[in-house]
């Protein structure tokens, strides 16, 4: 899951040396918490919200095949 909200991060944003993914795991849930650029936060969230749904939406498509609830955090 780290892997695939880090390629889509970075795809989006101007700066995708500053992308940082970090997984942590629970009995039943899985958090990733994205952090980016303060002048790319924009570009992941994009107008209401959009983007930020779906990437939660394609993370949670996948996150199928592990039987466990994940949680995008975008600081």
């Amino acid at each position: 899951m780290k892997d695939l909200v880090e390629v889509i991060a970075k795809a989006l944003v101007e700066y995708p040396d500053q992308v940082e993914v970090t997984e942590t795991e629970n009995d039943r849930t899985i958090v990733i918490e994205l952090k980016v650029a303060t002048s790319d936060m924009g570009k992941v969230i994009g107008k209401q919200g959009r983007i930020a749904k779906s990437i939660r939406s394609v993370v949670n498509a996948a996150s199928f095949k592990c039987d466990k609830k994940v949680v995008v955090d975008i600081k």
